[in-house]
């Protein structure tokens, strides 16, 4: 049987980064061969829910609506520790209740906690990368900045409200905020997919081993759209040693955000986390 596997990413720095020793060759693939696919969030999001890719990744506030086909991985993995999404607004702009945002789109998990906070608010869902000008043009009254854009954005914006600080309010204080994972299709045979895992584990940990001779690399080859000091500064938040392998400080952090969507009527049963990963058992029967 062949070996080919989709890989779904997105064009983010910590996604480019923490895939990208595999694709440099930096990583014993044990005979697989990986097919990088590029595409925004949201865009993974939905092709995800259609099942188009072996491996892809997934915002983690979409995943109850998939669990039946993908099971969630244990690496490459977003959280926010004091940081996060931000909510940006004109300076001085006043927000009603009603106010218009724009958003990254409808699955990612910034969008389901802001539309838990903000109820009442008027979600105009668009590219990442638009965002900013919408608020600056006043196309929307505010909007909710993501990936490399919370580092920098125009003078004439302010921030309204961190996701991070939304994320204390609604979950409580000592738990990361849960952003993005990765999921790989059920079809797959187990022992592939046990496979499949413990690959992208190793090539997040090489990735972190080698973070400043990759960093120079994927900037040489303009495969990152920030450079220098604050591609540093964004890796550090996003892909470090905590994305290598979900701890259980990131899995009840997951709970917490998969009950909030069930007490909201987002799906209708709580999820555990656990029982949606690759039973990691088996690799030991079959090797014992």
């Amino acid at each position: 049987m062949p070996k080919n596997i989709q890989l779904a990413h997105s064009p983010d720095a910590d996604d480019i980064f923490m895939y990208f020793a595999i694709k440099f060759g930096w990583v014993d693939t044990k005979g697989y061969e990986f097919s990088n696919i590029g595409l925004d969030i949201e865009t993974l999001n939905v092709e995800a829910m259609k099942g188009t890719y072996d491996v892809s990744a997934i915002s983690f506030g979409m995943y109850p609506l998939i669990k039946e086909e993908y099971a969630l991985l244990r690496t490459a993995v977003s959280f926010g520790e004091g940081y996060g999404p931000k909510l940006i607004r004109l300076k001085d702009k006043k927000l009603k209740r009603n106010f218009k945002v724009a958003l990254s789109g409808k699955y990612t998990t910034n969008a389901m906690l802001f539309r838990i906070y903000y109820p009442d608010a008027r979600p105009v869902y668009m590219d990442f990368l638009e965002i900013e000008e919408a608020v600056v043009s006043g196309k929307v009254d505010a909007g909710v900045l993501i990936h490399e854009s919370i580092l920098n954005f125009d003078e004439s914006l302010e921030v309204e409200k961190e996701l991070w600080d939304i994320w204390v309010e609604l979950a409580g204080e000592g738990l990361p905020l849960p952003l993005g994972g990765m999921a790989i299709r059920r079809s797959l045979p187990l022992n592939r997919a046990i496979d499949i895992e413990n690959i992208l584990i190793e090539g997040v940990k090489v990735a972190n081993d080698r973070k400043e001779e990759l960093c120079k690399k994927l900037e040489n080859d303009s495969l990152v759209r920030i450079s220098d000091e604050m591609l540093t500064k964004y890796l550090d938040m996003y892909a470090s040693d905590e994305s290598v392998e979900l701890n259980e400080l990131q899995l009840k952090a997951l709970d917490t955000l998969y009950t909030l969507g069930f007490e909201h009527g987002l799906w209708d049963a709580p999820l555990k986390t656990e029982d949606y990963l690759i039973p990691k058992e088996y690799e030991h029967l079959r090797n014992s």
